[in-house]
Order: C-alpha cells, then structure tokens, then sequence
C-alpha cells in the first residue's frame, strides 16, 4: 500500500478513505486545510477547511485545489508535501 502520510517544512498530509469520500488533509501551524474527492476518484475535488466543514470550491484539476489549501495554510503550494497514496486525485 503507498504511504498515507507525508511531512516536509512543518506540513503534515494525511491520506484517508471513508465510505464516501477520499481525503487529503494538511496541517500546519495550527491551520488545516482538506482536499476530498469521492471514492470512486472521479468528480471534482472540493476544498474545505476541515474535514467535515463547509465545502469552499470546487476544481478539476488537483493542481488548483492543491494552490487553494496552500492558500489556506498560509504556504507556497511547492511546500505541500502529498502521500503517495493521494497522488492520482483530480481528474
């Protein structure tokens, strides 16, 4: 199985599946930002600020969201690291 977590410059990303959704959540400084996309990996990605809280946008491209939790981190998006395990989201 590919790795779940990462970490570089004081980011942490988890990787995880429920039974709906697949989520990449970062953390840093006391700030989070997830990127969650369904389980069958094929609608867009959606941007929220926690887990379970209020969906902020939606994207195609995995690229984009991943600029918009940097946004929210307060980070470069080069400095999010990304677990092998969540590599092919987006479509």
């Amino acid at each position: 199985m590919p790795d779940t977590t990462a970490e570089s410059d004081g980011i942490t990303a988890r990787y995880r599946e429920t039974d709906e959704e697949r989520l990449l959540e970062f953390e840093s400084d006391g700030r989070t930002a997830v990127v969650a996309q369904n389980v069958e990996g094929y609608a867009m990605l959606k941007v929220r600020p926690t887990a379970d809280g209020d969906e902020l946008e939606r994207y195609y491209g995995f690229e984009m969201a991943l600029d918009h939790a940097a946004e929210l981190l307060g980070v470069a998006p080069a400095e999010l690291p990304v677990p092998d395990a969540a590599a092919d989201m987006g479509m």
